[in-house]
Order: C-alpha cells, then sequence, then structure tokens
C-alpha cells in the first residue's frame, strides 16, 4: 500500500491510525459520526465509476434532491455541459455500468459534475486527471478550479500542474513525506519535487510543439 492510499484511507476513515491522531476543526476523526463524516467528504478516483443509467441520473446521485436545472447548471460550471448536449439525447443518454460509451475524460467530468453537486466540505482529488488527453485535462482543471473554491480540498497527483496553486505540497516516497512546502519553496529546494517538475515542463513543452 502506497503512502497516498493510505492518507485516503485514514481521511475516510476506513480504518484508523495506530498511532497519532486526524484532526477536522480541532476535533478528532473519531469522534465525528462515520455517517456525518461521510456526508462531508467526497472522493473522486482516477477510474471513475458510473452506472447504468442516464447522465442526468448519474450527476444527481452526487444529491437525489436536485432538480433537472440543478443538474444542467453543475455540469456548465465543470465544463461538461458542451459534450453532454453533442451526445444523441443529452443529458437522457444512457450510458452502461462503468460508462464504457463514453472517454476516459467524460467520464471524469461527469463525475466531477457529480462531485460538484454534492457541495462537500472536504473534497479528495485522487489522480483525478491521470489517463486523459492534454485538452480534457485543461477542461477538468478549469472545474476543478470551480470546485475547489470554499472547502478543504486534498489533490493526489503525479502531474504537477494540478498542484501548483496549492497552498501545501507533500512529496511522499517509499511511503513517507520527504519533502513539503508551497510550489515556489519545493522548486528554491531544486530536490525531489524540482526534479520532477521540470521533467514534466520539459514534456509539456514538447507537446505544445508538435501540437502547434
Amino acid at each position: 500500500m502506497t503512502g497516498k492510499t493510505t492518507i485516503v484511507n485514514l481521511l475516510c476513515r476506513f480504518y484508523d491510525p495506530d498511532e497519532g491522531e486526524i484532526l477536522i476543526d480541532g476535533v478528532n476523526i473519531k469522534k465525528i459520526k462515520l455517517e456525518s463524516l461521510r456526508r462531508q467528504v467526497a472522493v473522486m478516483f482516477q477510474d471513475t465509476f458510473l452506472f447504468s443509467g442516464s447522465i442526468k441520473e448519474n450527476i444527481r446521485y452526487g444529491r437525489l434532491s436536485a432538480s433537472d436545472e440543478e443538474v444542467i447548471s453543475t455540469a456548465k460550471e465543470v465544463y461538461a455541459h458542451d459534450f453532454i448536449m453533442s451526445l444523441e439525447k443529452g443529458y437522457d443518454t444512457k450510458v452502461q455500468e462503468r460508462g464504457l460509451r463514453l472517454s476516459t475524460g467524460q467520464r471524469q467530468l461527469v463525475s466531477l459534475a457529480r462531485t460538484l453537486i454534492a457541495d462537500p466540505k472536504i473534497l479528495i482529488l485522487d489522480e483525478a486527471t491521470a489517463s486523459i488527453d492534454t485538452h480534457t485535462e485543461r477542461l477538468l482543471q478549469k472545474g476543478i478550479e470551480k470546485l475547489l473554491k470554499g472547502r478543504t480540498s486534498f489533490i493526489i497527483a503525479h502531474r504537477l500542474s494540478t498542484i501548483q496553486n496549492a497552498d501545501r505540497i507533500l512529496v511522499i516516497e517509499d511511503g513517507r513525506v520527504v519533502e513539503e512546502g508551497n510550489h515556489e519553496e519545493l522548486m528554491r529546494r531544486k530536490g525531489i519535487y524540482y526534479n520532477m517538475f521540470m521533467s514534466q515542463f520539459k514534456f509539456w513543452e514538447e507537446e505544445r510543439e508538435v501540437v502547434s
């Protein structure tokens, strides 16, 4: 089990720490009712699960009381509306279980809308922008910016463009935190984060040249 997986499991309280404690607003997570905690936390994984049904139903699953207007408004906020409307029946288009008829990026956009409509207090994005094309990643980044506003967010990512603006970045290697700071601080140290970022930056520049 990697360090990042452990962090997600601890935050969602799938199990408790052997030592130390996790606090939310100064309260030990063990003292919070599990139902209440899970209601306040939303997790968006790389491998998004969509159930068999319409796109509208999949988005509404985040908050079952949401109206059709709220579903559409939320999809627009995360830039999913245009691709949904390009489908044969728009929001009423049926998808198979796991959303197999949609691309990976499209599934992620639907998942982003479902997460936003749930309006969680704590958000965990676990490799949410991995395995998608550059164009869709840009749309996801814009949608994620909307999603991050006004809530505590944990972003787990190998694509460092996703976390550049984070208040605090933890670099985990072999299950241990080996570097900590914001983007500027970590770049000045020229350690693991710096090397990863420069490697990815070179790739982004090469990709941009190919596209242009």
